[in-house]
């Protein structure tokens, strides 16, 4: 059996959400796993039932799962304990992967987001930061593997319950796993003319198309909605339920661009100057598109995102 310990940082829940959606395959799990430790369903507090103790206590574990950027220094002692204690750590989530939305926060200097929520705000009373028993912001978002190391990594925002059902299935049984170099339009069933006459429209704007089936939908970059596919690993359309043939990327399937949850289809593209390249190539103009850098990089935004100089 094999203990497992979770932690969540800057994050929603949703990661953990995913985990109770895998639904029955989880039952055939269960039986193979302890959880020693999980804040979000477990009464185990990091010093002690009643805070008695100073040091902080994460049991031993085989799997360690973390959720949730590295926003304040909390969270970065709390990943360096889980890295000490688990012999695996799994990045679980865009937000451990690459800081996530969270990250967009990057664009701008901690003193200057702070100005703007306690002093700048037309709701706010305006007031000094808080700084009573609270741990210091970091100063920016980071990654989890940028603060530790991480031994595996499965982005989306959510995560796909049957891809965390592969990866723990894959750890129990001591075999390899990897997301394959892909990206979203490799696996993406829609027709392609590789060419508009149109000009970029509202991303909420309804796409074109039939119910029920995505073969004779036009591309939707083609259509004028920015979609990030082309900048964007595949893998968010797995499923232990149907054939390959049918898995279609989880947003096309509503109908609805890619945004780019996956992050980059391998380390060391930049997503940016791909997609500009992409879209640029069936004839739209990436200069209507206001916010590129926070756009193509809204999932990624740890490593990427800085403050721009403020312009004269």
């Amino acid at each position: 059996m094999a203990r497992v310990a979770e932690e969540w940082f800057a994050v929603c829940g949703g990661c953990e959400v995913s985990i109770l959606d895998i639904g029955e395959p989880l039952l055939d799990l269960l039986p193979q796993l302890d959880f020693v430790h999980m804040p979000v369903l477990m009464d185990h507090k990091l010093f002690g039932q009643t805070g008695e103790k100073s040091q902080m206590e994460i049991p031993e574990a085989d799997v360690g799962i973390i959720t949730g950027g590295i926003r304040n220094e909390e969270n970065r002692e709390v990943a360096e304990e889980m890295r000490k204690k688990c012999k695996t750590i799994i990045a679980l989530g865009s937000c451990a992967c690459f800081g996530g939305l969270p990250a967009l926060a990057n664009m701008y200097p901690v003193s200057e987001l702070c100005d703007v929520y306690y002093r700048e705000t037309a709701s706010t009373d305006p007031a000094d930061n808080p700084t009573e028993d609270l741990p210091a912001l970091t100063d920016r978002v980071y990654a989890v593997g940028e603060v530790i190391k991480v031994d595996l990594s499965l982005p989306g925002c959510p995560p796909v319950p049957d891809l965390i059902v592969e990866v723990l299935t894959s750890l129990l049984e001591g075999k390899p796993f990897n997301l394959p170099e892909r990206s979203v339009c490799d696996v993406c069933p829609v027709k392609r003319e590789k060419k508009t006459e149109l000009t970029l429209r509202r991303p909420l704007q309804s796409a074109e198309f039939t119910p029920g089936r995505y073969d004779n939908m036009r591309c939707l970059n083609e259509q004028g909605i920015l979609c990030l596919g082309p900048a964007t690993r595949a893998g968010c359309q797995y499923s232990l339920s149907v054939g390959a043939e049918e898995q279609v990327p989880r947003c096309i399937k509503a109908y609805m661009p890619c945004r780019g949850c996956f992050g980059p289809i391998r380390e060391g593209v930049n997503p940016m100057v791909d997609m500009m390249g992409a879209i640029s190539s069936v004839g739209l103009d990436p200069k209507e598109i206001e916010d590129r850098m926070a756009t193509f990089n809204r999932f990624i935004g740890s490593g990427r995102l800085r403050p721009l100089p403020k312009r004269r």
